[in-house]
């Protein structure tokens, strides 16, 4: 199976990481390597780049992609919360920007064998990488309140409670291993009540299962604030989100690391010693234009927000 993944954002990410000769870059989230490409390109004739991807497919596929520009790539099949250490064995410094595309490709989507998509039958495993916790093993043994809290903190899912109840209810009877058992289960809830006009009934239950599986909200938590300390001064952080919790993580972090004293209200005189960090440069969250959205329509729910590091 082809690996396939059209990046999202690809003129704005280039625009704001504004890449220049003989610079270096690091992407956290490489997939297919079209956003690392465009920074190549741009960043030659000694700039170099390191690429990081938990999918070993995408590393293979960017391997490819990127091999006019092997002497200057660097590409690490990790986990990109193990930035630090990452960056430390590859002996990479002087770091101009740093991207994170937190979405995931249309191959790890339309892999069976993976479970991310509720169109087919398949396990309901929806890991990145090897990690131990699968999503039939969330769907089978967390409680039904935790199953609750989940869909609706990361699937933001109108009817949490009951979807988490049929669960428990259908686990009694047989163990739910398949996608397509798990479709049947939101259905079934879904029956008599209004149902989402843009997307399938399903789709936020499975992301929220996704988000849970590979720990995505507490990864993003630790590695905002270890990519700014990793950038050269003036150096870029870009973000691209795809969920409104996402998004809001990355918002409140620029917006504390702007800003001197980060002291409650209530504190009169500055306890925190806090120093700004960042100059945010998108005043306004960057979405796709109507033209990106017809074209990949996945890139739909994207936002973009960028700092530059002082």
């Amino acid at each position: 199976m082809k690996f396939v993944h059209q990046p999202v954002l690809a003129g704005e990410v280039i625009e704001y990481l504004k890449p220049e000769p003989n610079q270096n870059f690091i992407d956290c989230t490489l997939g297919g390597g079209g956003h690392a490409q465009e920074i190549l390109k741009l960043s030659k004739p000694n700039g170099k780049l390191l690429g990081i991807d938990l999918d070993p497919e995408a590393i293979k596929a960017s391997k490819a992609k990127l091999k006019a520009y092997q002497q200057r790539v660097f590409l690490v099949n990790d986990n990109y919360k193990n930035l630090k250490q990452i960056v430390y064995d590859n002996s990479f410094d002087k770091i101009n920007g740093i991207l994170l595309d937190l979405g995931l490709s249309s191959f790890e989507l339309a892999d069976p064998k993976r479970g991310f998509s509720f169109q087919t039958s398949a396990p309901l495993d929806m890991r990145f990488g090897q990690t131990v916790l699968t999503a039939s093993q969330i769907v089978n043994s967390y409680k039904e309140k935790q199953l609750s809290k989940i869909f609706k903190e990361y699937g933001e899912e109108r009817y949490s409670k009951q979807i988490a109840q049929e669960i428990v209810k259908q686990r009694r009877e047989e163990k739910i291993s398949k996608t397509d058992q798990l479709v049947a289960i939101i259905e079934k809830v879904y029956q008599n009540k209004p149902k989402p006009k843009k997307i399938h009934v399903a789709t936020k239950v499975f992301q929220a299962l996704r988000i849970e599986v590979n720990d995505e909200i507490n990864t993003l938590k630790k590695i905002l604030p270890i990519c700014l300390q990793l950038l050269a001064p003036k150096g870029r952080l870009v973000v691209i989100s795809f969920h409104s919790l996402e998004d809001k993580i990355v918002k409140q972090f620029l917006k504390q690391e702007a800003r001197d004293c980060i002291c409650p209200p209530e504190i009169p005189v500055c306890q925190c010693n806090h120093q700004t960090k960042v100059k945010i440069l998108t005043k306004k969250v960057i979405q796709p234009t109507i033209t990106e959205i017809k074209n990949n329509p996945r890139s739909r729910s994207a936002k973009l927000r960028v700092a530059e590091k002082i």
